[in-house]
């Protein structure tokens, strides 16, 4: 929402300054996201005359003009090739060091074709204040020459953006604005000025509503013998500060109204009306061309304005083509309406179509405001473009019941943290426009207040509140220690923040950059792993529709990013939610490509990335969650979807059903979808399927260094090839668990010596005696045990 300051004291008397104005808004809720002073772009343009105007000795198409700036000094030479151009004409000059607004050109002084120019002669696109650029600026014969451009075009009038909350309806005009700031002693709220218009006879055409649910009251009045010319400078200069195009006199008047008083209208030409005018719900099926030039397929969901022939107007937000006012209007119908907000929000979001509009009626618009706002624009168009009025027609009720709220002054204190005094809550809300009632008689002190008819927003005693506690300033809210006992705090995280610290830590650690990608995405980037469950009905963009059932489409468009922007090796992880059928899965995904190490003197060539990276990251990280990493089994993927690598990828389970992680080598065809170039490993650990920590102490003893040395034994055995060493080694460490401590591979050879179908698997064992050592047949007997626990397995031992 954009106004001038110019413009807000229209409503407000005050001398308040700009940056008061900036402060005060700040203080009460209203944030201002910018202010701009569009007289700082026209710096070092200044109106000047034309003395001479001459032919160019080298072009025919440029003149060389004489001009006078107005500073007392010679004449400038500016060469010039407006057609326009003549002597005695007074236009816009930019002197050297000024820069056009249009292109950012700095101007200089430069000789063009061997005469030298000092300056430009502007043309309205130039300065962009408008669209002609088929000659230079002409001003009134009386404008002061010398005058700095910006002081005499008005423009001087800084522009304040602010950022309205959706509550506050009643602040998307200029009004609402200056009655808030009345509100914080910025100065006194103007009287509104209603008009009476009486009109002569019923509206030439017929207007009703025949949709009491979606437009529950519809009022208009039609104006004969108009003349639809420009909108005068005022207003033109207004709209065109906050963004507005001027496009005619009925057209802006409508539209000021808007951005004036929070309050749109539509005026039709009768002209291109046929029959009763009438608020109605849309067919399923009809079309309507709007006035942004595209068509829009209806439902009977939506409410439209329509006569005999069709539809003319999708209600409350966008006007038709066909029914606009043109030059040639001479016979119009104003329509002042009220629309169901939420109708117009459902509408709005079908369509996927934005206004001004409907920005101000699916918040709510004033439900008793009807009338005077039909008053005002009627005004307008009678003191700008003529005509003889009708009376006006009221079709339908508008919802303006007066809304009261049980209110206790200590509130303020209790509730808001701001004591204040009863007098000064009663006068802040009186200027904001509630009425108090004091019930102290009978009633505890408490008042009953009426709530303005423009504040939708405002239901219950802690609205009035958040009314009188804005205004004083919430930077008055004392700041206050919270209450705590003594000694060392409780831990209040859970076990499941807990264990998320754990893990994010240990990523960190291991090298890993933590990523935070969205939770939505695409559906198409959500179908390789398995489709989304849950879509959003009205989602930011396509892009951000599904919620995500995996982590790794977010990695996998960061590590994009990365590789365009030249990243050689990326380490990325994220601790997230998947969204799943059942419910939210807390998981943390880690995603490797690129290089794993650079190019050396040492190795040579850079070393890509493999699955038993992934493997040993899936592991540790596992270590860290608490997880018995020793006892883990080594299964195939079960994510549905071909995202994994076949035969490049597992999961890690404990037991056959309970899956806590899955890693590998993501599929190539995964990888080309999302652009990402090279092979990519990923890991995804499930912490919900993590076990918990037992809540009744530690599941095992404090522990204590063994009192005598472990011994170490070797073993080769010979496997057939589709057993995993995982599995062997957890067998041999089963074998005698009372003896072994450790089990590791650490040689894997097929080729000469090794039949065919089978591979060699050598194995450390480690052995540590307790009470005393052992003897030699103790040693035998445990490597008996071994062997016959890899034999269980499908393994004999290697001669």
């Amino acid at each position: 929402m954009k106004i001038t300051l110019d413009w807000l004291k229209e409503h407000l008397d005050t001398s308040a300054s700009v940056d008061d104005v900036v402060a005060t808004l700040n203080r009460i809720g209203h944030e201002v996201e910018g202010v701009e002073n569009p007289a700082e772009k026209l710096a070092g343009f200044r109106v000047a005359k034309v003395l001479t105007a001459e032919r160019h000795p080298q072009a025919d198409k440029l003149q060389v003009l004489t001009v006078d700036t107005g500073d007392g000094g010679a004449p400038l030479t500016v060469v010039c090739g407006a057609p326009n151009a003549r002597a005695g004409l007074i236009g816009v000059l930019g002197l050297p060091g000024a820069v056009v607004p249009a292109n950012g050109m700095e101007l200089k002084v430069a000789a063009v074709r061997g005469v030298e120019s000092n300056g430009m002669m502007c043309s309205t696109r130039e300065l962009e204040l408008g669209d002609d650029h088929d000659g230079i600026i002409e001003l009134p014969a009386d404008a002061p020459i010398g005058t700095p451009f910006a002081d005499y075009s008005g423009a001087g009038d800084p522009v304040i953006d602010i950022s309205i909350t959706p509550n506050r309806q009643d602040c998307m005009g200029v009004r609402g604005i200056a009655r808030d700031l009345a509100a914080a002693g910025l100065g006194t709220l103007k009287p509104l000025d209603i008009p009476t218009i009486a009109g002569e006879g019923a509206p030439a055409t017929e207007i009703r509503t025949d949709d009491p649910e979606g437009c529950p009251a519809f009022y208009g009045r039609t104006i004969s013998g108009v003349t639809n010319g420009t909108a005068p400078e005022w207003m033109r200069r207004r709209l065109e500060a906050v963004g507005q195009r001027s496009i005619s006199a009925l057209v802006d008047i409508s539209n000021y109204v808007m951005f004036d008083l929070g309050r749109p209208s539509h005026i039709y030409d009768r002209a291109q009306l046929t029959g009763a005018l009438a608020a109605r719900r849309a067919k399923d099926g009809e079309t309507v061309t709007a006035l942004n030039g595209k068509d829009y397929s209806l439902t009977d969901t939506m409410t439209v304005i329509a006569d005999d022939h069709g539809v003319h107007d999708i209600a409350g937000i966008m006007g038709g083509e066909h029914s606009g006012c043109s030059e040639t209007t001479t016979d119009v119908l104003i329509e002042v309406a009220y629309f169901t907000p939420e109708r117009i929000a459902l509408t709005g979001q079908a369509l996927a179509l934005t206004s001004d509009a409907r920005s101000r009626f699916e918040r709510g618009v004033d439900p008793a405001f009807l009338d005077d706002a039909t008053a005002i624009v009627t005004a307008h168009v009678l003191a700008i473009c003529g005509g003889t009025p009708s009376a006006v027609t009221r079709a339908g009720v508008p919802p303006a019941e007066v809304k009261t709220v049980d209110y206790d002054p200590a509130l303020s204190a209790t509730l808001g943290g701001i004591a204040i005094a009863p007098e000064r809550q009663k006068e802040i809300l009186a200027a904001l426009g509630f009425s108090v009632i004091d019930a102290a008689n009978g009633g505890g002190g408490r008042w009953q207040v009426a709530v303005p008819s423009w504040r939708r927003d405002v239901d219950a005693a802690p609205d009035i509140v958040e009314e009188v506690t804005r205004i004083i300033g919430f930077d008055a809210v004392a700041s206050v220690p919270l209450p705590r006992t003594d000694g060392v705090a409780k831990p209040t995280a859970t076990a499941e923040q807990l264990l998320e610290r754990r893990v994010r830590r240990a990523a960190a650690a291991a090298g890993f950059d933590e990523a935070v990608t969205w939770s939505f995405i695409s559906e198409s980037d959500a179908a390789p792993f398995g489709g989304g469950t849950w879509s959003l009905a009205n989602p930011i963009s396509e892009d951000l529709k599904v919620m995500r059932p995996s982590l790794l489409p977010g990695l996998l468009a960061a590590a994009q990013r990365n590789q365009n922007r030249g990243a050689n090796s990326i380490r990325l992880f994220e601790i997230g939610r998947r969204y799943l059928s059942d419910a939210e899965h807390p998981t943390l995904a880690i995603l490797m490509a690129g290089d794993k190490s650079a190019r050396g003197w040492q190795a040579g060539k850079a070393a890509p990335f493999e699955a038993f990276d992934a493997k040993a990251a899936a592991l540790a990280l596992l270590k860290a969650a608490g997880a018995p990493a020793d006892r883990l089994q080594v299964m195939e993927a079960v994510t549905p979807g071909s995202i994994w690598h076949p035969g490049q990828s597992a999961t890690l389970r404990l037991g056959p059903k309970a899956v806590l992680a899955e890693f590998g080598a993501l599929h190539p065809l995964l990888t080309r979808a999302f652009d990402v170039d090279g092979p990519v490993m990923a890991v995804q650990i499930f912490l919900d399927a993590v076990p918990a920590k037992r809540a009744s102490g530690p599941a095992r003893a404090a522990f204590t260094p063994p009192a005598l040395q472990s011994v170490r034994r070797d073993f080769a055995f010979l496997a057939p090839t589709s057993l995993t060493a995982a599995d062997l080694v957890r067998a041999i460490r089963s074998a005698d668990k009372a003896s072994i401590v450790d089990a590791r591979l650490f040689d894997r050879f097929t080729g000469q010596g090794v039949p065919e179908g089978q591979v060699s698997l050598a194995v450390e064992v480690e052995l540590q005696p307790l009470e005393k050592s052992f003897t030699d047949a103790e040693l035998k007997a445990i490597a008996d045990k071994v062997v016959a626990a890899a034999a269980k397995a499908g393994a004999t031992l290697r001669g």
